[in-house]
């Protein structure tokens, strides 16, 4: 059914662009060929916006109106839902459809809800809190700054994507040369060299660029993947540094760790889209069934970063399957969580431990495959696998101290090869919570602890965003 055909109540988003414009009912109404009751009626959806007053406003206004009409992201409410969870609201037992209508109609709102409740949540220990305190309210970590701004775009920069598949084939179109060939290209044009040392010389570092030398200097633990993924990225980065700066200004980080973080989650996109351009991966994941092992060898990639650029596959017209991901370690520490598609991530915590992505810990190497169903009664396929033993990521980590979880929409299973002889229709889903500490359901401490969650810190979260590249 297209826009123009079905009932659109959008009474909350029509009164946000007349307040932007600073008019008044009647001045708009005027506008639109329509009597200020009528668009009275229309802002308090007591009527649906009609195709003709769509048209007008679209013509009078210059709007995209696939952009106006488009459905709410559904993390929103998902991350109102989480807080309304909380026991400290136990008794109002808010609605779903209350909690929609909130975000839809008053997004700020609803921000400003979340804000408040991520100060009480990080506040909540000390003994007094200041609710005065400006710095309090608006305290948002440059981690969670940059996450909204990835998936305000659902994981998917367009742009990017094309100077990375110009980038790969000016390169020489062969994923098997093209770390070679990187590596010559930083030489020719940019007088950078590439070095690569022992890990008694390196310590801590996995990687390190020396602009004095114009060296960049790599660990010899390195694994070939994360070797070509820090080639690339360093050429990435010389050849596009000033869009992604101009990129990041346009974002208008609130402070420069967030403009930090997002040039380095912006950069590591770019050098994805270089080593799996989108074209030649979407086609392969199509072909093979999303089987990641199939997937990721042509691109000479990890599980990892095969399993992340998934996550960006939606390209109108050459859409992929619409992924989310998520990566913790073996306390439930949150370091990676992405989606193309929909799914209700916890805002303030760590996975819900009834999710077999905890479970994988106790099966090192093995992909496990699980239907869970979320508190909105969406149901969801998904699969873990803990990272591989004995790589070594950037910061040193191993990669098994390190479980990865995939999923998507049931009802996408199907292109699935981990879904082959699955009943589908009528299968056995496993009920999960926002996150543990909420989560009210019989048993369910005693089936699995919960995990043990932290706030990390921006040093951790860039040393972890570059730990393992994608």
């Amino acid at each position: 059914m297209s826009e123009l055909d079905r009932k659109l109540f959008l009474g909350g988003r029509v009164k946000r662009l007349r307040h932007d414009l600073n008019l008044t009912q009647t001045r708009m109404a005027e506008d639109l060929g329509v009597s200020p009751s009528y668009l009275n009626h229309l802002e308090r959806n007591q009527r649906p916006v009609t195709a003709q007053v769509l048209l007008k406003l679209a013509s009078t206004y210059d709007l995209d109106m696939r952009t106006f009409t488009a459905e709410a992201d559904p993390s929103g409410e998902a991350d109102l839902a989480e807080v309304l969870s909380d026991p400290l609201f136990k008794d109002l037992h808010a609605p779903r459809r209350e909690i929609a209508d909130l975000v839809a109609a008053s997004p700020t709102v609803a921000e400003a809800m979340l804000r408040l409740y991520r100060a009480y949540k990080e506040r909540k220990v000390r003994e007094v809190i200041d609710l005065s305190s400006a710095e309090i309210l608006n305290e948002h970590s440059p981690a969670d700054w940059t996450r909204d701004q990835v998936q305000a775009a659902n994981n998917y920069f367009p742009d990017f994507d094309e100077r990375g598949e110009a980038l790969f084939e000016a390169l020489g179109g062969d994923p098997h040369t093209l770390e070679a060939a990187a590596e010559r290209r930083l030489q020719s044009e940019f007088g950078i060299g590439v070095r690569f040392m022992p890990a008694s010389v390196m310590l801590i570092y996995q990687r390190r660029y020396d602009p004095h030398r114009r060296r960049l200097m790599l660990s010899e633990t390195l694994a070939p993947s994360s070797r070509a993924f820090a080639i690339v990225y360093q050429l990435a980065l010389s050849l596009h540094g000033t869009e992604l700066n101009a990129r990041v200004e346009r974002a208008k980080a609130p402070d420069l760790a967030s403009a930090r973080l997002f040039k380095i989650a912006l950069l590591n996109y770019l050098t994805a889209a270089t080593l799996m351009p989108y074209s030649r991966f979407h086609e392969a994941a199509e072909t093979c069934g999303y089987d990641l092992e199939l997937l990721r060898a042509p691109f000479g990639v990890s599980f990892e970063q095969a399993a992340h650029r998934l996550t960006t596959l939606s390209q109108p017209g050459r859409r992929g399957v619409p992924f989310f991901m998520m990566r913790i370690d073996s306390a439930g520490n949150v370091s990676k969580r992405f989606a193309a598609g929909r799914f209700p991530f916890s805002r303030f915590g760590g996975a819900c431990p009834r999710w077999n992505l905890h479970q994988a810990f106790q099966s090192p190497g093995r992909i496990l495959t699980q239907v869970i169903e979320t508190p909105d009664k969406a149901r969801y396929f998904t699969l873990a696998r803990t990272l591989d033993r004995g790589l070594r990521g950037w910061d040193g980590g191993a990669y098994s101290e390190q479980a990865l979880g995939l999923g998507c929409e049931l009802k996408y299973a199907e292109k699935l090869v981990y879904a082959k002889g699955l009943d589908l229709n009528t299968p056995a889903a496993v009920e999960t919570g926002p996150m543990c500490r909420l989560c009210e359901r019989p048993n369910c401490r005693e089936r699995a602890a919960p995990p043990v969650t932290k706030t990390l810190s921006v040093d951790e979260w860039i040393k972890s965003a570059t730990a393992f590249p994608f």
